[in-house]
């Protein structure tokens, strides 16, 4: 089970991992901040780019904040980053 850290931004034009914040990976997500989906937005996100179910993925901190602490079931923390932040 692997963990990241990431910096999300709620509202934006599209969803997409856009580089570094702060040394953590930022992620553009396209639902608004309001009632948890922007949340859902980031797990649904992670879930295709790491090819596992939504299911496999936790927020463990920062569920209300733009800095999150995420699980990922199955897949290693160097593995986490290579994938995330790997050219479209």
């Amino acid at each position: 089970m692997g963990k990241i850290v990431v910096y999300c931004q709620p509202g934006a034009k599209q969803t997409q991992c856009v580089g570094l914040h702060d040394g953590k990976p930022k992620i553009q997500l396209k639902a608004p901040p309001v009632d948890g989906a922007a949340n859902k937005a980031l797990i649904g996100f992670l879930s295709d780019v790491f090819g596992v179910p939504k299911s496999a993925i936790s927020i463990e901190l920062g569920a209300s904040g733009r800095t999150k602490r995420v699980e990922v079931a199955g897949i290693n923390d160097a593995e986490l980053s290579r994938r995330l932040l790997a050219p479209a």
